[in-house]
């Protein structure tokens, strides 16, 4: 049968906290018999936002990921709550039962991601159960969805070959795949968190004054195989991302028609690389 799965693109998300906030609206202080007891309004709510910040200055990148229950097919919650504290539905909803599960603290270190929040005052671990008691009552997504200004966050409701082949189209991740539990929450431009880039500005004398060079080409090598080619923009910056954070020695060929040509080695380690002071050759003042 169809199942529903989430698609967030770290891209278009702008970090303005609308689906934290429209989901505490719709979980704290209401009580939904067979879905959650009441959210509490103080803590962190079982949707938060974190940030990833690239690069240095004048080049610094900032990425936000909302992050959720990510209602795993293969779900350790589920398992330690095999008691019926914890079940998935076979529309791939994951719901932490609010009558079972009371007092069972284990469930909150059983989610590898941090997902399931204690609601101190009920005694009670609590998650995003995506909306189920909206989807079951007829709408067309949770309220996460309805109220992101960017539209960065889609709910679909696919059959699992469908949605393999819209993963594989579009690129898209998941969190931690190397924990096994087959997530149904779904990231786009994922790599703006978890990978580096190269960048840098290029700048040329001109007419004895130092200008950004703009149309300058850009060309990325490793093992003497170009991997990547950009060119200079109008503020003469120029960006390499999605490499591998740790993945070592490139060198950074910088090419211009009137200015020459300049190669800079970098090495990516723990974190993205801006070069600085990409000078090329002057022309002379007319």
């Amino acid at each position: 049968m169809d199942k529903w799965n989430l698609i967030i693109d770290v891209a278009g998300c702008e970090n303005c906290n609308n689906c934290v906030l429209a989901t505490k609206d719709e979980l704290v202080g209401n009580d939904f018999p067979g879905y959650t007891a009441p959210h509490p309004a103080q803590g962190r709510g079982v949707i938060h936002i974190e940030r990833t910040v690239r690069g240095a200055a004048p080049l610094v990148d900032a990425a936000y990921v909302p992050k959720m229950c990510n209602h795993c097919d293969d779900a350790p919650c589920v398992k330690a709550g095999e008691d019926g504290a914890v079940r998935k539905r076979d529309d791939g909803i994951v719901i932490i039962d609010p009558v079972k599960a009371k007092g069972r603290r284990d469930l909150v270190d059983a989610c590898p991601y941090g997902a399931i929040v204690w609601n101190d005052p009920l005694q009670l671990p609590q998650s995003w159960f995506f909306d189920a008691h909206l989807l079951d009552t007829g709408a067309g997504a949770p309220r996460c969805v309805g109220v992101c200004p960017t539209q960065a966050i889609e709910a679909v409701k696919l059959g699992d070959a469908p949605m393999a082949q819209r993963v594989k189209a579009e690129g898209l991740r998941t969190l931690q795949p190397e924990f096994g539990t087959r997530p149904r929450v779904y990231y786009k431009n994922l790599h703006r968190a978890d990978h580096g880039f190269i960048a840098g500005s290029v700048a040329a004398t001109v007419s004895g004054r130092l200008e950004c060079l703009e149309g300058a080409d850009v060309a990325l090598l490793r093992a003497g195989a170009q991997l990547a080619s950009t060119v200079t923009d109008v503020f003469g910056d120029f960006k390499f991302d999605a490499l591998p954070l740790h993945s070592g020695a490139y060198l950074v060929r910088v090419s211009h028609p009137e200015h020459g040509a300049i190669e800079r080695p970098v090495s990516v380690g723990a974190d993205s690389v801006v070069l600085h002071d990409i000078e090329l050759a002057a022309i002379p003042p007319t």
